[in-house]
C-alpha cells in the first residue's frame, strides 16, 4: 500500500530502512523534521533489534541461543514478542514466529531487495514450523527460552508493529497526526487530515488493480503472494509460510488487506488470511474486522465495512 499524498494537503518524507521503504506523513508542514525524526528513531531500532538479516540484531543472537535456556532481551524486544505471541494464538497458528528456519530454508536469508530472484533448484519437504507454543517467554524476568532448533522471525509482526510505534512517537513529538508507513503496512496516530488519510490499497506501486481508503485511526496492512517472489530451479516461491507444511501457502488469495485497532493486529489478521485460504471471510467476519480479499483471478472480496 501506498499513500496517495497530496502535496497541497500534507506533506511526506521517504527514507529506507528495515529493507524496505518507510514513509511519514503530516499535514503541517513544521511537524514534518520532527516527526520524521522521532520516526526514525523508532525504525532503527526496531531493526536493529528485530532483523533476522543482521547478524548482530539482538533477534539473531537470541536465535543463535536456542536450545541454551533462558536469555535476557530489552524491552523493546520483549515487548515485539510478546505481541508475536499474542498474534499466534489469536490465529491459532497460522501466524506462528516460529517460522525463522523454515524461511533460511526456502533462500530468504537476505533482504528482500539483495535476494537473488533466481537459483538453483531447492529440496522442499514438509516439516511443521516447531510451534509458538514452545517458546518460554517470561515478562517478569524479561527472558526467552527457545527450544533447539528454533529460530524467531518477526516478519509477520514486526514493520507493522514498528508502523505502530513509530507514529505513536512521532505524534507525540510533533503534536499532531502522523501516518507511518513501513514497507506498506500503515499506522495513524493523532488527530488527521479532516477527511481522513487517503491510502491507496494495492498489490504493488505500479498495480492496475487498487484502490482508494480513508484511514482515520489504527491501521491498515495487506499481506500477499505475488509481490514478493523468487524462483529456485523454476519453481515460483514466496515470502507467506504455512507454519504446519514449512511450504509457501497455496493460498487462493494472491493479496488480503484488513483494517484494524493497530497496524500489528490488521498485519496479523491479513497474513493469517492467505494460510487460511477459503475460509478467511467468514473468519475475518467473526473477528469484526473490515478486510478486502483478491483472488488470483482478479475477482475482489470485501467483508464487514470495507467499502465496495
Amino acid at each position: 500500500m501506498s499513500l496517495d499524498a497530496n502535496a497541497s494537503v500534507l506533506t511526506s518524507h521517504t527514507f529506507r530502512a528495515m529493507g524496505t521503504l518507510n514513509v511519514v506523513a503530516v499535514d503541517d508542514l513544521d511537524a514534518l523534521a520532527p516527526a520524521t525524526a522521532a520516526a526514525r528513531e523508532v525504525i532503527h531500532a526496531v531493526d536493529k533489534a528485530c532483523s533476522r538479516f543482521r547478524a548482530d540484531s539482538e533477534i539473531s543472537m537470541l536465535n543463535r541461543s536456542a536450545g541454551c535456556g533462558p536469555v535476557p532481551v530489552s524491552e523493546l524486544l520483549d515487548d515485539v514478542i510478546s505481541d508475536a505471541l499474542s498474534a499466534a494464538a489469536a490465529t491459532d497458528g497460522l501466524v506462528d514466529p516460529t517460522v525463522g528456519a523454515l524461511m533460511e530454508r526456502i533462500g530468504y536469508t537476505v533482504t528482500f531487495v539483495d535476494l537473488p530472484v533466481d537459483g538453483p533448484s531447492i529440496d522442499l519437504q514438509i516439516r511443521s514450523a516447531p510451534g509458538w507454543t514452545s517458546i518460554e517467554h517470561d515478562r517478569v524476568k524479561r527472558t526467552v527460552t527457545l527450544p533447539e532448533g528454533a529460530s524467531i522471525d518477526l516478519g509477520a509482526v514486526g514493520k507493522a508493529w514498528a508502523a505502530d510505534r513509530a507514529a505513536l512517537a512521532a505524534a507525540r513529538r510533533a503534536g499532531t497526526g502522523v501516518l507511518v508507513s513501513c514497507g506498506g503496512d500503515v499506522a495513524v496516530s493523532g488527530p488527521g487530515p479532516k477527511d481522513g488519510w487517503c491510502v491507496r490499497v494495492a498489490e504493488a506501486i505500479d498495480s492496475a488493480d487498487w484502490q482508494d481508503i480513508h484511514v482515520f485511526d489504527g491501521g491498515v496492512a495487506t499481506s500477499g503472494t505475488g509481490s514478493r517472489t523468487w524462483r529456485r530451479g523454476g519453481e515460483v516461491l514466496h515470502h507467506i509460510l504455512d507454519p504446519a507444511t514449512g511450504l509457501p501457502s497455496d493460498s487462493p488469495w494472491v493479496m488480503a488487506s484488513v483494517a484494524a485497532a493497530s497496524c500489528a493486529q490488521a498485519n496479523a489478521a491479513a497474513t493469517a488470511s492467505i494460510v487460511l485460504g477459503e475460509g478467511a471471510p467468514s473468519w475475518l467476519d467473526s473477528l469484526g474486522v473490515p478486510a478486502r480479499l483478491v483472488r488470483r483471478d482478479g475477482s475482489i472480496v470485501t467483508v464487514g465495512q470495507w467499502p465496495v
